[in-house]
């Protein structure tokens, strides 16, 4: 039982059709248009932040933050002992 393989690069291949002449928009008919071209980073309007974090989670925030440092004092002077 044999099959048969193609070539995959025969030797002489046939000619490729001439490609069609650009559209108005630049691109061949068959071929992918460019992606998008961006100029800027942000994706609207420039809008300046007009409302930030609030007092009650940024207090919560600092009062943990004393209360892991005061723990780790107390740790390290209980070890001291």
């Amino acid at each position: 039982m044999s099959a048969h393989i193609p070539d995959p690069e025969p030797s002489d291949p046939a000619p490729r059709p001439a490609a069609p002449p650009p559209t108005a928009g630049g691109v061949p008919p068959g071929e992918t248009p460019p992606g998008e071209s961006s100029t800027g980073s942000g994706a609207g309007p420039y809008r300046p932040l007009t409302r930030g974090w609030g007092m009650g989670p940024l207090v919560v925030i600092c009062l943990l933050a004393f209360a892991c440092a005061l723990f780790f004092l107390a740790y390290a002077v209980f070890l001291d002992l």
